[in-house]
């Protein structure tokens, strides 16, 4: 299964290089150690169309987030997959996880001309905390982040 998250990675990173902290020049030398890693270090869910995976979304704990909180990080949904409904059932399973997990917040940073993004945050009960960054990778680009605060068992869009 790690396969099958390195392949959606790779691609996600080809697809919207401005979209993630990270670059497909530096995971493309990534060892089957640090893949495996990766999926012990947070939860992930893949969405499929048939046997070809579509989709991805982590839920990432950084150590510098209160122990209640997790990011929405490495969100992506294939172009070709995109209206589908894949993104709502990624965010879904995430948000349903970290509610059932005891998160009462979870987080998530959108690049400032991600339009399409940031609305179907909005639309899935994200609000913009006013918090502002830019990526390591690339200074010019510009992020704000976006919060859902979590009932602490379920939380499926409203």
């Amino acid at each position: 299964m790690w396969q099958l998250h390195r392949a959606v990675r790779l691609a996600m990173l080809l697809d919207t290089p401005l979209a993630y902290g990270s670059t497909f020049a530096r995971e493309i030398g990534f060892t089957d150690e640090v893949w495996l890693g990766r999926l012990d270090d947070a939860a992930s869910w893949l969405a499929f169309d048939g046997d070809l995976p579509v989709g991805s979304a982590t839920l990432f704990r950084f150590p510098e987030q209160d122990p209640d909180e997790g990011c929405l990080v490495a969100m992506w949904v294939a172009a070709h997959a995109r209206g589908s409904g894949a993104a709502d059932a990624l965010v879904t399973a995430l948000l349903d996880h970290a509610g059932s997990s005891g998160l009462r917040r979870v987080t998530l940073d959108v690049a400032d001309g991600n339009h399409r993004a940031a609305a179907f945050y909005r639309r899935l009960g994200f609000t913009a905390t006013g918090r502002t960054g830019s990526l390591p990778q690339n200074p010019q680009v510009t992020e704000f982040e976006m919060e859902r605060l979590l009932d602490g068992h379920r939380a499926s869009p409203r």
